[in-house]
């Protein structure tokens, strides 16, 4: 015998399943509360992460539109400039000009009020010209560090062995300004080996120190082992045990007065990436 459902059991019977299901509802909610906000706060994470790999992954950079000006360091030419053309086309729309010269000189020019987005400096003695200044946008990031080489014409014909020979008679030496870190680091080097040295020239940043080599002008020069590397097919290199004494942290960051905020933003992050870091140590940076 079939029952027949009347309009009113209908009314009945939904109204016992909306009950059952809101009460479903509040129990999960009283604990589904939590992995409901453990799904949004991963979710959260999980977006926080993504914007994270950005800021470290060089295909993925944050992205930013227009001109980026970066002070940077005379030894970082080579890479950076590599990076800055990486970064261009990470980033289509940007176009990254550089300025590079002796930190300090750099460090006063950004006090002074030139324009520029971005700061990376040979040591953190020169950054904190600039941070004191409140010339930072943040906290300053060292990047890679660096380690110097006795400079020395191709075949190295001096035969010089170590720092003690830079005194040998006849022998000519170019340093870097001592208000220079590459100048600062040499002289932390020759204390360390017990070496009083009369150099003929004090050069404003480590590429002219180079260069007097380069030009058979002076018989050694103290540089950093980065710049040797970039110029091995004119010189040679000799490596000294005291150069483990004055290792040179390279710090980076945005300027509190850049024109382009995002774009130096961006660039630092880059400048952190993996494939910023695998360009840097290959060309003979240390990890930080």
């Amino acid at each position: 015998m079939s029952t027949r459902t009347t309009p009113t059991r209908r009314l009945a019977v939904a109204a016992a399943a909306a009950l059952v299901l809101g009460l479903g509802a509040t129990a999960c909610g009283s604990d589904g509360g939590k992995s409901s906000g453990s799904a949004s706060s991963a979710a959260t994470t999980a977006g926080t992460g993504a914007t994270g790999a950005a800021g470290t992954d060089g295909a993925t950079a944050p992205k930013a539109k227009g001109a980026v000006t970066v002070f940077a360091a005379a030894s970082l030419k080579e890479t950076f400039t590599e990076l800055g053309k990486k970064f261009e086309a990470a980033n289509p729309g940007t176009k990254v000009t550089f300025n590079f010269g002796g930190s300090s000189a750099l460090a006063t020019s950004i006090n002074s009020g030139a324009p520029a987005d971005v700061f990376a400096a040979a040591s953190p003695a020169t950054m904190k010209t600039v941070t004191d200044a409140g010339g930072a946008s943040g906290q300053p990031t060292t990047f890679v560090k660096n380690t110097l080489a006795i400079a020395v014409p191709k075949g190295n014909p001096k035969h010089l062995t170590g720092l003690k020979d830079l005194t040998g008679s006849g022998v000519k030496v170019a340093l870097c300004a001592k208000e220079v870190p590459c100048g600062a680091a040499a002289l932390t080097a020759l204390k360390a080996a017990g070496v009083d040295l009369t150099p003929v020239t004090l050069e404003q940043d480590v590429k002219g120190a180079l260069t007097k080599v380069e030009l058979g002008e002076v018989d050694a020069s103290l540089v950093y082992k980065t710049d040797v590397q970039a110029d091995a097919a004119k010189i040679d290199g000799v490596d000294f045990p005291e150069a483990a004494k004055a290792v040179n942290d390279y710090p980076i960051a945005a300027l509190a007065k850049a024109p382009n905020k995002d774009g130096a933003a961006a660039f630092v992050a880059y400048v952190q990436s993996p494939e910023a870091k695998q360009v840097l140590t290959a060309a003979g940076f240390q990890a930080p």
